[in-house]
């Protein structure tokens, strides 16, 4: 079902690139001069198209960019917290080595419910 919604979204959007493609085909002058009109240092002529398609990829990794750039303070503090989850875990591991053994070797069933107790902290 996923699949089908999203050919029936990007089909269109699909549709709609090419008919732009085929009716930008014309070469126009992308200069970086902006000081000599008549005979730029550097231009290149591209199809309309390619300078779209360019100006949309560029913008995606730019915001990826910033994006990836802003969210590192939250990368960090997973970072953080996955390292004291660890410590947090070995120091329990470590310290049920030490703990005495259990009265009741399973978990104690609850009479007339079917629930399972866990076993009470010590």
């Amino acid at each position: 079902m996923i699949r089908f919604l999203k050919s029936l979204v990007l089909l269109p959007i699909a549709a709609l690139v090419i008919l732009l493609a085929v009716a930008n085909r014309a070469p126009v002058r992308l200069s970086f001069d902006p000081f000599n009109v008549d005979a730029p240092v550097f231009s290149v002529d591209l199809p309309l198209y390619a300078i779209l398609f360019g100006a949309v990829a560029l913008g995606i990794i730019v915001g990826g960019i910033f994006t990836w750039l802003g969210q590192g303070k939250t990368r960090a503090r997973a970072r953080y917290h996955r390292r004291e989850a660890v410590r947090h875990e070995r120091e329990a591991t470590r310290l049920r080595a030490y703990a005495p053994e259990s009265e009741t070797p399973g978990p104690y069933i609850v009479p007339n419910t079917g629930r399972t107790a866990l076993p009470a902290p010590r």
